[in-house]
């Protein structure tokens, strides 16, 4: 596949990625390269309290539920906004609006 996009990482969302899991950041690399191959993950949904474009890949081990938020509407790279361990039902706000703030910048930083 040679139109693979590239994985760009905003803020801290690598080192969220990182704390994973094991299974839990084997599965979302797994998810990340269905991403990149043009794919959706295998469980996901569409996040517009973050903004027009960005998803939420869900995934689901023994040690609990991890999300990835990441946006694939740019023709250049795949952002990653934010990755971390979900410990409630709802997605905390913290959340939702750390990944809201990032979305925000990169299309500063991207219109410039």
């Amino acid at each position: 596949m040679g139109n693979r996009k590239r994985i760009k990482f905003l803020g801290d969302s690598l080192d969220g990625l990182r704390s994973f899991s094991d299974s839990a950041r084997k599965d979302a690399g797994f998810q990340l390269d269905r991403v990149q191959q043009g794919l959706d993950p295998d469980d996901w949904k569409p996040m517009q309290t973050i903004g027009q474009g960005a998803r939420e890949i869900r995934i689901r081990d023994t040690s609990g539920a991890f999300r990835v938020l990441y946006v694939v509407k740019f023709v250049d790279a795949i952002y990653v906004l934010h990755c971390f361990q979900k410990k409630t039902q709802k997605t905390r706000k913290a959340d939702i609006d750390l990944a809201k703030a990032r979305l925000e910048q990169l299309l500063k930083d991207l219109n410039r």
